[in-house]
């Protein structure tokens, strides 16, 4: 079933600017200016400017998977706003039962090492994604915070550094050393 005209709105807050040419988005706020290519999804994409400015998202003769990227659009917008309005914080923790997992932050938080993971000799190295920065918590032992203003880069990141730390050629149950994030979301104001 297909639809003739399927309708999507979504306002900017105040203080914001988005600008949108040819399904580049652009959006620029306090902390920043973040760029997302959406040519791949055959959408209208238009930015209505009245008493409150939109975005207007349309999907022509749509199915129902083409209709769905609507919604997803919409939300990427929404994580764009949020990143460039409070920014996005992961905070992660190193897991261990016997050998202590050493985490070093190199170059100001771009890079981070992982040693001693399970008693291994190996050094992990992982590179942060663009706009991220990681830092070992003060408040809590062995945690990491990743802060960052594109929601993607920020939760890429993090997977990284989990994907490194996976347990090989023993019982995942009974193993369950790693660093897995414990908290997730947008960074608070402490107001």
């Amino acid at each position: 079933m297909r639809d003739v005209l399927q309708t999507e709105e979504l306002e900017i807050p105040e203080g914001i600017e988005v600008s949108i040419k040819s399904r580049l988005i652009k959006v620029t706020g306090p902390r920043g200016t973040l760029t997302k290519n959406v040519r791949h999804v055959n959408m209208d994409i238009r930015l209505v400017k009245g008493k409150t400015t939109k975005v207007s998202l349309a999907v022509w003769q749509g199915g129902r998977k083409h209709v769905a990227c609507l919604r997803t659009i919409k939300s990427l917008i929404n994580n764009m706003i949020t990143g460039v309005t409070y920014g996005f914080q992961y905070k992660m923790r190193a897991v261990y039962a016997h050998f202590p997992i050493n985490c070093i932050i190199q170059d100001d938080g771009r890079a981070m090492e992982i040693r001693n993971f399970l008693g291994e000799k190996t050094v992990r190295h992982v590179n942060m994604l663009d706009g991220v920065v990681v830092s070992e918590s003060k408040a809590q032992k062995d945690e990491l915070i990743l802060v960052g203003n594109d929601i993607d880069n920020v939760s890429q990141s993090a997977a990284s550094i989990h994907g490194v730390c996976r347990v090989r050629n023993k019982d995942i149950r009974k193993f369950l050393d790693g660093i897995y994030v414990s908290e997730k979301g947008a960074i608070k104001s402490d107001a």
